[in-house]
């Protein structure tokens, strides 16, 4: 199979889909590789590095697209990208389809297999290639956030961890996943005051027992949102439906009762976010406010630590990977039902139900798409 890896054109994304390492790996297998040269460079990844490894380098993304069999990405595809996938081509990045019906309609139209990552499933009922980028934005959130706290930045001007005599910043994470245990475990080392929500009760045991008293947590409710969100220096949104769109836990209206200059980070933003008032931005442009609510909402927040992110990425992603090129997509759902459940779109049918529920739109089952 002829594996190709565009550059990411998304504003400020410099992740890339295939490290180095990966690319040796599928070669080793016996799959040609073809990466879009300078698409390592915002992770730290030469094109030489790409050559040493097997790979053989495109001048543009065209080429890649015209010629691999899989496309292996980092972000969703962007409107140009879209135009250049064909039917037959399989298509592995994240997608984030629920609250994308533009990317929903083009994907559909290309007849492209398209997997993704933050469906795919594993026998312990986690996410697995989802994870290693919810740790890293979940480290990331309380950083960001406590930069956006700074009075320069629009935020309150209250520090972290305070100092003698002055108290720390109020931090409250609704989500008790993978996503806000990282930030919970981050902001509480920050020396901040924090307290996790989650409707979970063995969720809540599990914290408990494992952190103790380094942070709080409280069984969440709408009536326990609003009670934290009063005295919140900091909230970040940190709540997942695997493939559905982010429920909205934070009205407008609620803006007014929190502290002025007080930060929301939400973490949700790429399945829509979960505060209302929510609307992506960039590392370019990150903060706005609203209401006197100042709002972080970088879609691809993991992006600003590329290396890092990269390479967690390409660890979890390469068995995948190699599976789909080694057995054909096919038989590689067939035999990975977990792999199955990372299958969205296939020539031109929707295969993925909450995606279909979001945007009402018709689904068939993987397996049906399978026979087709």
């Amino acid at each position: 199979m002829l594996i190709g890896c565009p550059t990411e054109i998304k504003p400020q994304e410099f992740r890339v889909g295939l490290t180095p390492n990966a690319a040796q790996e599928a070669v080793a297998h016996g799959h040609d590789v073809i990466v879009q040269k300078g698409a390592g460079a915002g992770a730290g990844f030469t094109d030489a590095d790409y050559v040493d490894a097997g790979a053989r380098l495109a001048d543009t993304a065209q080429e890649i697209f015209a010629s691999a069999d899989m496309i292996v990405k980092v972000k969703e595809p962007q409107a140009v990208e879209r135009k250049m996938l064909r039917e037959g081509q399989v298509l592995f990045t994240y997608l984030h389809l629920a609250p994308d019906p533009d990317q929903t309609r083009d994907l559909l139209a290309s007849g492209a297999t398209c997997i993704a990552y933050e469906t795919v499933t594993d026998d312990r009922g986690g996410l697995p290639l989802l994870a290693p980028m919810s740790e890293v934005a979940g480290r990331l959130a309380p950083q960001v956030g406590s930069w956006t706290l700074q009075k320069a930045n629009g935020g309150r001007g209250v520090l972290m961890g305070g100092v003698p005599g002055v108290g720390p910043a109020n931090v409250v994470v609704i989500g008790g996943g993978v996503v806000g245990t990282h930030a919970a475990k981050i902001a509480a080392g920050m020396g901040a005051d924090v307290t996790i929500l989650d409707r979970s009760l063995p969720r809540l045991r599990y914290l408990d027992d494992v952190f103790g008293r380094q942070f709080k947590n409280r069984y969440s409710t709408a009536g326990a949102t609003a009670e934290l969100i009063r005295e919140a220096d900091m909230v970040i949104g940190a709540v997942l439906i695997p493939g559905a769109a982010a429920p909205k836990l934070i009205s407008r209206a609620q803006l007014a009762t929190m502290k002025p200059g007080a930060v929301l980070v939400d973490v949700a933003i790429d399945q829509g976010g979960c505060f209302e008032t929510s609307k992506a931005t960039t590392h370019a442009d990150p903060v706005y406010e609203v209401d006197g609510i100042m709002h972080y909402c970088v879609a691809n927040m993991p992006g600003a630590v590329a290396r890092t992110s990269t390479i967690a990425l390409g660890n979890a992603t390469m068995p995948f990977m190699l599976a789909l090129a080694d057995k054909g997509w096919r038989q590689a759902c067939l035999d990975d039902p977990h792999l199955m459940n990372g299958l969205n779109v296939h020539a031109g049918k929707l295969t993925y139900y909450a995606v279909g529920k979001a945007l009402g739109i018709d689904v068939v089952s993987p397996q049906v798409a399978l026979k087709g």
